[in-house]
């Protein structure tokens, strides 16, 4: 339990104890955030007074307006960085623009993925390596280039987005179970070896969220099955979340914001399952 100094100080010599709702000062590196659960994130980030580095595909013109939405609505700096999560060189020049642009690096959340729906026999090689580029080694890429710089400021936060699909497999999704099984791992090996420094470093497993690109498909299954709206969420997407509901993207902001402040400290090499209680059973 934290203790206050015996002798008499300031109140500007005690330590700054960080609560969920304040993040004034702190800068994010979010991958994959230019939409879905990144986008929230990140917006959750800048909404408490942090600055944001948006990343991500999509139409420049829509993320520049993102972008300038966000920083003018919170009064924060957001800037946005086009790092291919295939290349690792572009991938560390994100982290080292984070730190040149707004000074520092607080947060680091390795949210980028991809995802490929075929049998183990008939899975295309180049999806297999493009999912494991993208979902796992692009989480080794930006954690290596982090940890130098946070290990300098004395404190630092990474939060790696695995899955409901790093604890336990589904069928025909070989080379996202194998890489979400991967970024679990890497998160347990990370913490173990900055857990003296300051740093921790934790995943979050979502089960199904909602997003926009999931409201789409949902549309999409349920013309081609030619099944209600609601049969493709209970019987088809959610069938394996007991409460039959989507995460919702505030839902995981909320434990991500818990995990970058103070009180969240003391989780490390941890994996928080988000899921419906997919993965209790």
């Amino acid at each position: 339990m934290f203790q206050w100094p015996r002798k008499d100080t300031s109140e500007t010599e005690r330590p700054v104890f960080r609560a969920p709702d304040d993040l004034k000062g702190q800068v994010a590196v979010i991958s994959g955030s230019t939409s879905g659960i990144g986008l929230a994130l990140a917006r959750a980030v800048a909404s408490r007074g942090g600055d944001v580095v948006l990343n991500g595909l999509g139409d420049p013109s829509e993320i520049e307006r993102t972008r300038a939405e966000m920083e003018a609505s919170c009064g924060v700096r957001v800037r946005y960085h086009a790092a291919n999560m295939l290349k690792g060189d572009e991938i560390a020049d994100m982290v080292a623009y984070a730190r040149h642009q707004l000074g520092r690096l607080d947060i680091l959340v390795n949210n980028a993925g991809i995802q490929h729906v075929e049998a183990v026999e008939k899975f295309p090689t180049d999806k297999w390596e493009q999912i494991i580029a993208i979902n796992l080694s692009s989480t080794f890429y930006a954690t290596r280039a982090a940890i130098p710089i946070m290990k300098a400021q004395g404190r630092g936060r990474i939060v790696n987005i695995a899955s409901a699909h790093g604890l336990v497999a589904s069928p025909f999704k070989s080379a996202y179970v194998a890489a979400k099984h991967g970024v679990i791992g890497f998160t347990k090996t990370v913490a173990l070896e900055v857990a003296r420094d300051g740093i921790t470093c934790n995943a979050i497993c979502p089960g199904f969220v909602d997003t926009p690109l999931v409201q789409a498909q949902i549309a999409d299954q349920a013309r081609t099955r030619g099944i209600s709206r609601e049969k493709v969420i209970t019987d088809v997407m959610l069938e394996a979340q007991p409460t039959k509901e989507f995460v919702t993207t505030d839902q995981l902001a909320g434990m991500f914001l818990y995990l970058v402040s103070d009180l969240g400290a003391s989780a490390n090499g941890a994996s928080f399952s988000i899921d419906g209680g997919w993965t209790a059973q």
